[in-house]
């Protein structure tokens, strides 16, 4: 008869198989103030730009809310309340109101490296889901005939493509493959990049890119036009005066 506090063989073989977590340490933070702080530990995370402005934001407002008090001296109560305050009196969606409790959380457990059992009992609101608004093709016609010329292919790409306006910006020649008639997007939503089929033709799409070329160098032959006629003005007027 086997013994009962021995594992069976296979059992230990698989727990020898298994990695270990190890908890990643985080770097110590240079900043002396709490928000700078705050934004140090969200670049070393690689988070976007629109988190850190958000995330910043609403740290400010939950310190202001609570009379410029350390949030390290605050409890779960205080962030109960400022959450309950966003929700009755502001009354913000509930997605706004998600992304303030992710900065708290973000907050208490990577910057001031706080671990407190109330952080998973906080209740996050729940969406309410809602049928979406599918415009026709008409309806798509007429929007982007509407549009002036310069940004009428920029919605034409993001309709296309299904870029976000984001993605869309950040857009370069490089990131348009002619031959299979397709867009890279680059560093996307979770830093991770993903092809976008276009329902342009190759054709097209050269066509594209050949006007957003010319419209470049015009732009920045004028610029520099401009600048040259600046700084003629500016050394007519030092001769005036001289």
């Amino acid at each position: 008869m086997r013994d009962p506090s021995i594992a069976p063989m296979g059992e230990v073989r698989r727990k020898a198989l298994r990695p270990k977590v190890v908890s990643a340490t985080l770097p110590a933070l240079k900043a002396p103030r709490l928000l700078d702080q705050l934004r140090e530990r969200i670049r070393f995370r690689h988070y976007s730009r629109s988190t850190e402005d958000a995330y910043v934001f609403w740290v400010r407002t939950f310190i202001r809310h609570h009379g410029l008090r350390h949030p390290r001296d605050l409890d779960g109560a205080a962030v109960e309340s400022f959450l309950t305050w966003l929700a009755s009196e502001r009354q913000v969606a509930p997605a706004t109101h998600r992304r303030a409790l992710s900065a708290l959380l973000f907050l208490y457990g990577k910057v001031l490296g706080v671990q407190l059992p109330w952080m998973s009992e906080i209740g996050r609101p729940r969406p309410q889901r809602r049928l979406p608004v599918v415009m026709s093709r008409d309806e798509v016609v007429n929007v982007l005939s509407s549009l002036d010329l310069e940004w009428r292919l920029f919605g034409q790409l993001l309709y296309g493509t299904g870029m976000r306006i984001t993605e869309g910006l950040r857009l370069r020649v490089k990131d348009v493959d002619f031959s299979h008639g397709a867009i890279i997007v680059r560093e996307g939503i979770g830093g991770a990049g993903r092809p976008r089929n276009s329902d342009r033709g190759r054709a097209s799409l050269h066509v594209d890119a050949d006007w957003c070329r010319l419209r470049w160098h015009s732009r920045h032959r004028h610029r520099h036009e401009a600048g040259i006629r600046s700084q003629r003005r500016q050394l007519g007027t030092l001769r005036h005066r001289g």
